[in-house]
């Protein structure tokens, strides 16, 4: 799986307390519910795993103020969304009304505002990393996640982010690493609700007889995201300076 025991327990807990969140209870009975010991805990991870803090991700984004930007890239136009903790949406879209109306479904009472210009140097640093990867050329950035989703996908996805850069999976290749080699549909269906683009590497799986399968996205960005890493690893191995990695 590529983490520990005890990081795969806490991110379970974790995916438990959005789910008691989002369900209506409260802060503090959803932290002790999910099995954390502590309310320090929960907020100490926060950041990382949710982009708020848990009593603004109960209340769908209330009292926060999501900054979002469209930036044109190689592979089209994205929306990014963040709150002061960090990117809380990655998506890409045809234009930025379709791009707005996703990040209102996910949020749907958090303040929207386009992001003030001059962008901050950290920002400017992540496009600038994000640029540079699609080009095969560097490291993309990590950044904070909020991830939304059930516990078979939470799963699917944690693997996910193991897959080498320049190598796929089939999906049922991921459906036997995580355990559930019956459940390849399911892992299919766990790639296609990922909207976390490249930071969520789903265009790594592909169908058993070497096919794309799907891509929320659109297959033509796949194809264009495993060429890059593919040449990209390609030159590294050939001791080209400069790698790529997500």
């Amino acid at each position: 799986m590529g983490v520990t025991p005890r990081q795969y327990a806490e991110n379970l807990r974790m995916q438990t307390l959005k789910e008691d969140l989002r369900s209506g209870q409260s802060v503090t009975d959803a932290i002790y519910s999910a099995g954390f010991g502590s309310s320090s805990r929960v907020y100490y991870q926060a950041d990382t795993q949710l982009g708020m803090t848990p009593k603004q991700y109960r209340s769908g984004g209330a009292g926060i103020e999501i900054s979002y930007v469209a930036h044109q890239t190689a592979l089209g136009l994205i929306l990014l969304g963040a709150t002061d903790r960090g990117l809380c949406f990655l998506e890409f879209g045809e234009s930025e009304e379709d791009l707005l109306e996703s990040l209102q479904a996910q949020y749907p009472k958090a303040k929207k505002v386009p992001m003030a210009e001059p962008y901050s140097d950290e920002f400017a640093r992540w496009m600038e990393s994000l640029s540079e990867y699609l080009a095969g050329a560097r490291i993309l950035s990590r950044v904070p996640l909020a991830l939304h989703g059930t516990a078979f996908q939470l799963k699917v996805w944690t693997y996910l982010q193991t897959i080498p850069t320049g190598t796929v999976r089939t999906y049922s290749e991921v459906a036997e690493a995580i355990g559930k080699p019956a459940a390849v549909r399911a892992v299919a269906s766990a790639c296609a609700a990922n909207r976390v683009a490249l930071l969520i590497p789903c265009h790594r799986v592909i169908r058993g007889d070497g096919g794309l399968g799907g891509y929320r996205w659109g297959l033509h960005r796949k194809r264009t995201l495993l060429e890059v890493e593919r040449e990209a690893t390609l030159r590294n191995q050939c001791g080209t300076e400069g790698s790529i990695v997500a």
